[in-house]
């Protein structure tokens, strides 16, 4: 099975969503935080009464702006394993992290476990702004080099971690396309057509094709069929409509779907939003119910899940960037451009 890339998101991307990744506890602060939106304040202690008149009460100075955080010194006794080394440990945080200017780290311990050739690495992550706490980040790195045990997860680490996946995308991604036909820069969306959040994220999208016409952004089916009723049929006629149509009739299909998602709420509703769709695509609704009776399609949807289940994928929505794993649900418009630019300057791409 393919290995999840490292999921070392920004503070910025995530959500309770995301809160099972136990390793990420060190990046992943309240959603409130990440909308940006202000932290309650904590009340005023009551003041106590004045024993005797007092003067006026000078007029309040302003708060002095907060500091970067001073890491402690990092002890060399807690660096008594040989592998991964502090440059390696370092690449891959500044992989993970680099595209935010306003993280800092600092490794602080690389420890010989019980096990041989298992060692345990410790982070601190901070904020250059001083706005936010800093947390540690804490994971095992195995002897192969090539992965880390984190939290309940095995992650892809290294100094290409996200090399695997991208490969996988480039062999296996077979959906739509918008943009460029070279792979150099590919972005794979996973998403599912009853999904909300998947609903929200197409502005964002629009917006990366927009800013990224060199690149090529790739729509993949991922219907969740235990939550979402009726989502394989959605991305069985989604198929169809790229079979006949090719890619500009399935956006344009893909649009009326998810500007008309509650009516996927219900099978008969389902019937008449999904061919409504197909009209609006300049299609024929026979033809594409004829399609979506086919094995082939069924087969397609398959093949397409089959993709994001070995990619690890536990929800929708998500994004590929290289093979880099962002879950995008909520994710403010300027992290993800700063994440694809980024992305794209790692891999030696010129915009």
């Amino acid at each position: 099975m393919i290995r999840p890339s490292a999921r070392l998101a920004s503070p910025h991307l995530f959500s309770p969503r995301l809160a099972k990744f136990a390793v990420l506890a060190a990046l992943a602060l309240p959603a409130i935080q990440a909308n940006g939106q202000p932290a309650p304040a904590a009340p005023e202690a009551p003041s106590a009464a004045p024993s005797a008149p007092t003067a006026p009460a000078a007029t309040p100075s302003a708060p002095a702006p907060a500091a970067a955080p001073v890491f402690p010194k990092p002890d060399p006794a807690n660096f008594t394993a040989a592998v991964p080394t502090k440059d390696a440990v370092n690449d891959f945080v500044q992989t993970n992290l680099g595209y935010d200017e306003d993280r800092m780290w600092q490794v602080q311990a690389i420890l010989k476990t019980h096990v041989e050739g298992i060692s345990k690495v410790v982070v601190l992550i901070g904020d250059k702004t001083g706005k936010q706490k800093p947390q540690a980040l804490q994971f095992f790195a195995l002897p192969d080099g090539k992965h880390i045990i984190a939290g309940d997860e095995i992650l892809d680490f290294g100094e290409h971690p996200y090399a695997e996946n991208r490969e996988v995308l480039q062999k296996r991604a077979d959906g739509p396309y918008r943009g460029s036909p070279s792979k150099e820069l590919e972005l794979v969306e996973f998403a599912d057509f009853q999904c909300p959040h998947c609903k929200d994220a197409q502005a964002n999208m629009d917006k990366l094709a927009v800013d990224f016409p060199k690149a090529r952004i790739v729509f993949q089916n991922f219907p969740l069929e235990k939550i979402h009723a009726q989502a394989k049929i959605a991305a069985t006629y989604a198929v169809c409509v790229n079979k006949l149509g090719g890619s500009d009739a399935f956006f344009s299909f893909a649009s009326a779907v998810f500007d008309g998602q509650e009516g996927l709420a219900t099978a008969d509703g389902a019937t008449l939003t999904l061919n409504s769709s197909v009209t609006k695509a300049g299609l024929d609704p026979a033809k594409v119910e004829a399609c979506v009776k086919t094995p082939e399609a069924a087969a397609s949807v398959a093949a397409s899940v089959k993709l994001a289940t070995d990619l690890a994928i536990d929800q929708t929505p998500v994004l590929f960037i290289n093979g880099r794993q962002v879950p995008i649900g909520g994710a403010p418009y300027e992290t993800l451009k700063q994440i694809v630019q980024f992305q794209a300057k790692l891999d030696g791409i010129k915009q």
